[in-house]
C-alpha cells in the first residue's frame, strides 16, 4: 500500500511526529518535496530530534527512507544531520538513498537567497537556505542533479567555487544515489510512506501565492517528486493542527488578532471576540504549543483553526481521512473558536461572508473571521488511551470539524511522544 501523508495548513502541523508514528508498519518511507527549509521534530520518550532532511522513519532500525525526485538537497546540512544521528546511537549504513533525480544546494545559492528576498518591496520571509533558488534554477534547466555529479561536461560548466564546494561529497552522495522509479518498482509489495514537507497552503500552486514555497507540498507531489503514478497512490492523509500558525510573511485570515464578529450565514453559532484577551491567548499556544521554528527558531504567528482553509486542503489534496495534532494544547481553556467563514468588504463598500479559500491576497488580507465558539473539556486528554475516553466537548469539537470539512478525522495526537496517538480508524486500511 502507499499511502501519502500531507500538511493541510502553512506547514508545522506535527507531520514529522504522524510519518515517524505511521512508520512503524512501513518498509520504506520516502520525503518528495522541499529541502533543508523543513523541520521535523520526533519525541521518543526522553529523546528529542530535530529532523530537516532525513524522512521521519530513519528512527526505526529496519527502515529504508529516500531523499525522493522533488526535494532539493544541501550536502551540508545533509550530512552534518546524518553525523547527528550516528553520533546518538542511530545506525543509518545503507538505510538511506537520494533519488538521482534530486537537485543540489550550492552555497552562492544560499547568499542569492536573502539577498533577493532583502531587496523585494514586501519580502516573502523565506528561511533563507536557498530552497527557492535551487528550484528557480531547476526551472530554468540550469540546476545541477544527484545524476550530474558524473556528468564531466555538466560539472565544467559550473563556476569553480562550485565545483571546490561539491568536490568532497561527489562520492559519498554517488554511493547513496539511486534510481527512484526502478528501486520502488522493485519493493512494489511493500508498505510505503510517502512523507511530504510544508503544507497545502504553501504549495506553489494551491497556495497564498507568492508567499509559498518553492516546491510542490500538496498530495499531487508525491507521484512526481515521489517516482510513481498518481494512480498508484491509494490514500492520503491530511495533518492539521487544532490551531492555525504561520511563518513568514503572508495572508493569514484567523490570526489573533482585533477582529469584530457580527452576524453570519450562521448567526446563532457566532459570538463577539473578546479582543482584550487575544494577546494572551496568543502568547498562551505559542509557548505551550512550542510553535518556534525548528529550522529558523522563529516564534510562529498563530491563530484560530481556519475551517475554510481546512476544507480547502481537503479538496485540493482529495483527503482520505484527517490527522489532527496538538488538540491537547487547548486542555486547560473555557472556550475555543474556530474560523467558519471570511467577513470580507467588496469594492462595492459592503461586506460579503465568503466560505470558500479565495484565490486574491488583496481579498485574504482584507478578510474577517467569522468565529464559531465551542466548550472548553478542562481535562488532560495526554491520559486518554482510546477515543472513547475523551470529555464530551472535545469530542464535539472533532466532530463538528469532520462534518464541516467531509472528511473524517481518524487519528488525534494528544501529545509530542508516540504513545500520545490515538487511533479511530487504522490509516493503511484501504
Amino acid at each position: 500500500m502507499n499511502l501519502v501523508v500531507t500538511g493541510a495548513q502553512w506547514g508545522d502541523e506535527g507531520k514529522g511526529k504522524i510519518v515517524d508514528y505511521l512508520a512503524k508498519d512501513a518498509q520504506i518511507i520516502v520525503r518528495f518535496s522541499g529541502g533543508a527549509n523543513a523541520g521535523h521534530t520526533i519525541v521518543i520518550g526522553d529523546e528529542q530530534y530535530a529532523l530537516h532532511l532525513i524522512p521521519s522513519g530513519i528512527l526505526y532500525p529496519d527502515k529504508f527512507v529516500i531523499l525522493g525526485a522533488g526535494m532539493v538537497i544541501d550536502p551540508v546540512a545533509l550530512f552534518k544531520e546524518l553525523d547527528m544521528l550516528k553520533e546518538r546511537g542511530i545506525d543509518t549504513t545503507g538505510r538511506v538513498f537520494i533519488s538521482d533525480r534530486a537537485h543540489i544546494v550550492l552555497p552562492r545559492y544560499i547568499q542569492i537567497d536573502k539577498e533577493r528576498d532583502a531587496a523585494r518591496k514586501t519580502p516573502i520571509g523565506t528561511t533563507g537556505r536557498g530552497i527557492g533558488i535551487t528550484y528557480s534554477m531547476k526551472c530554468d534547466r540550469d540546476g545541477i542533479r544527484i545524476a550530474d555529479l558524473g556528468w564531466k561536461e555538466k560539472m565544467d560548466e559550473l563556476e569553480d567555487e562550485d565545483r571546490a564546494f561539491l568536490a568532497p561529497f561527489v562520492q559519498r552522495l554517488s554511493e547513496m544515489s539511486i534510481d527512484q522509479a526502478y528501486f520502488l518498482m522493485h519493493h512494489r509489495n511493500s508498505q510505503i510512506l510517502f512523507e511530504g514537507a510544508q503544507g497545502t497552503l504553501l504549495d506553489l500552486d494551491l497556495g497564498t501565492y507568492p508567499y509559498v514555497s518553492s516546491g510542490m507540498s500538496s498530495a499531487a507531489g508525491a507521484a512526481i517528486g515521489g517516482c510513481i503514478g498518481p494512480r498508484r497512490l491509494d490514500k492520503v492523509l491530511g495533518v492539521f493542527k487544532a490551531y492555525s500558525t504561520r511563518v513568514g510573511n503572508g495572508p493569514f485570515p484567523s490570526e489573533f488578532e482585533e477582529v469584530v464578529s457580527t452576524g453570519s450565514t450562521t448567526a446563532t453559532e457566532v459570538e463577539p471576540v473578546e479582543t482584550s484577551s487575544e494577546d494572551a491567548l496568543c502568547k498562551y499556544i505559542r509557548e505551550t504549543g512550542r510553535e518556534y521554528g525548528v529550522t529558523t527558531g522563529r516564534p510562529r504567528r498563530c491563530g484560530y483553526l481556519d475551517l475554510v482553509a481546512l476544507r480547502y486542503a481537503c479538496l485540493t489534496n482529495s483527503i482520505d481521512s484527517l490527522v489532527m495534532t496538538h488538540l491537547d494544547v487547548y486542555d486547560t481553556l473555557d472556550k475555543i473558536k474556530a474560523c467558519i467563514a471570511y467577513r470580507i468588504t467588496g469594492e462595492d463598500g459592503k461586506e460579503h461572508i465568503i466560505e470558500e479559500f479565495p484565490a486574491s491576497i488583496a481579498a485574504l488580507n482584507a478578510a474577517k473571521p467569522v468565529l464559531r465558539s465551542f466548550a472548553g473539556w478542562k481535562q488532560n486528554l495526554s491520559g486518554c488511551l482510546t477515543y472513547d475516553e475523551f470529555p464530551t466537548a472535545a469530542m464535539e469539537y472533532i466532530e463538528f470539524i469532520e462534518r464541516f470539512c467531509e472528511t473524517p478525522i481518524d487519528i488525534v495526537s494528544v501529545g509530542y511522544d508516540r504513545k500520545e496517538t490515538i487511533i479511530r480508524k487504522n490509516p493503511w486500511g484501504k
